[in-house]
């Protein structure tokens, strides 16, 4: 069964709600040059929120299809009321491993659900089973290992180093992204392409250590009982504000984790 490594508490929703929202354009560029179009059928792997669900919706017009796939009732609450005015979205409550609909798609679509999977081929194979021959199978997920300020600055450093453990010792990988068409290419996809996406925050741009501090804060729990920081160490209640400071003394873009995509057809 799928787990999510950072819970469904309500800061981690509304953190999910703001990193969607810093996702939206790249979300939006890697879909469309994905192929995805009119008229299609699409299933929507660890849905979420609904955010792909909708930007999927746009492309697939009235006359497609989107089917929203999470096992968590709380996010899938959300992603109905956000796109109730769209008739040609569904969702359904299930294990992202293991559903399969009586009806083939067009296309497979995720947006940051590998990264949570023990066996991220097995679970492309188990739906590439249901895309008709020819159709869409596209992956979008984090290469963290992009994360960094430049030029560097030990606030920054600190935390990028312990979010990437912390992952890890969740059971996650933090840079899955980097390896996606190998493991479209292993899942039997064809033809594939890849493209990654990386943005770029001023010095002074709160968004960058609201993300950083707010990704900490859902990890935090983790690093402190695997022994990679304690609380103290953290700070949750000031991390954001030293962040803030400590970027703007050194001068420091932030470089937040790269958003990849990659795609490629059903044989």
């Amino acid at each position: 069964m799928a787990t999510y490594s950072l819970g469904h508490e309500d800061a981690e929703l509304a953190r999910l709600e703001a990193q969607a929202d810093f996702l939206r354009e790249p979300t939006r560029v890697l879909l469309e040059a994905s192929g995805l179009g009119p008229r299609m059928r699409v299933l929507d792997l660890g849905t979420g929120l609904g955010h792909v669900a909708a930007a999927v919706a746009d492309l697939v017009g009235p006359d497609g299809e989107v089917v929203g796939l999470d096992i968590d009732p709380r996010t899938l609450e959300v992603a109905r009321a956000r796109t109730e005015h769209l008739p040609h979205v569904r969702f359904v409550r299930a294990d992202v491993t293991r559903w399969r609909d009586d009806e083939p798609f067009d296309a497979v679509v995720g947006r940051l659900i590998l990264f949570h999977l023990p066996d991220p081929v097995g679970a492309l194979r188990h739906h590439l089973e249901a895309v008709r021959p020819g159709g869409r199978v596209v992956m979008l997920d984090y290469d963290i290992g992009g994360l960094r300020a430049e030029p560097g600055d030990p606030l920054t450093d600190r935390m990028a180093a312990l979010v990437m453990a912390a992952f890890r010792a969740a059971g996650a990988d933090p840079t899955i992204g980097s390896r996606l068409q190998g493991i479209l290419a292993d899942s039997g996809v064809e033809d594939i392409r890849g493209l990654g996406i990386a943005q770029y925050l001023a010095s002074d741009d709160p968004v960058g250590p609201a993300m950083l501090s707010g990704v900490v804060r859902s990890l935090a729990p983790v690093m402190v009982a695997h022994g990679l920081a304690t609380e103290a160490d953290l700070d949750l209640d000031t991390l954001a504000a030293r962040a803030a400071d400590s970027l703007q003394s050194a001068g420091s873009v932030l470089v937040p984790p790269i958003l990849v995509g990659a795609w490629g057809r059903r044989p």
